[in-house]
């Protein structure tokens, strides 16, 4: 009831001073209900650092591991917490790394924090690694870093690259570098 009485009271005074504010609230008045209210967030997903799960996981939502994953990891947001350890590939929007990863990582946003330890190549949009930050492998810049198996990205990255990333073939040259294929 306070509060009613203070919106009430206080009306008149903001409506003057910003007709912006008063039309906005005149259109959700006049719909019943506000456009920002259409659809609630849903609440991120948190696998604690005592569980273990062998096989794939998939979201479109926010996840955050605290545990250890033996297979890919699919999701909106992707948070790898310091006690976490995925070995499999993992394709996010958006990766923020604080602990331990073995294998590829694909990401629009990639995010390796100062205490991450990343073993495998890394394909992103846009990059940011924090001084501290372990990894070993390669990193490739591509406009879509998500894009299917058989796309650009698979192609550049040989599969033996993904264990060994600095192997060399029997020539001595880098896989990355030379027109053969590494088998």
């Amino acid at each position: 009831m306070f509060s009613k009485t203070k919106i009430t009271d206080t009306t008149p005074n903001s409506e003057a001073s910003s007709g912006a504010s008063s039309a906005t609230k005149s259109a959700s008045a006049s719909t019943g209900t506000p456009s920002f209210q259409a659809k609630p967030k849903a609440s991120p997903s948190l696998l604690s650092n005592d569980l273990t799960i062998r096989g794939n996981i998939t979201t479109s939502g926010d996840i955050q591991i605290e545990g250890t994953i033996e297979g890919d990891v699919r999701a909106h947001l992707l948070t790898v917490g310091e006690s976490a350890t995925i070995k499999g590939e993992i394709a996010a929007d958006d990766v923020v790394v604080n602990g331990r990863v073995i294998g590829r990582l694909r990401g629009l946003k990639v995010r390796l924090t100062a205490s991450a330890k990343v073993e495998g190549d890394i394909i992103h949009k846009t990059i940011a690694i924090e001084s501290g930050a372990q990894f070993e492998g390669t990193v490739q810049r591509q406009d879509d870093p998500l894009g299917n198996s058989s796309s650009r990205p698979a192609a550049a990255v040989p599969a033996s690259a993904t264990a060994k990333p600095r192997s060399t073939d029997n020539s001595g040259t880098p896989p990355m570098t030379s027109g053969k294929s590494a088998g």
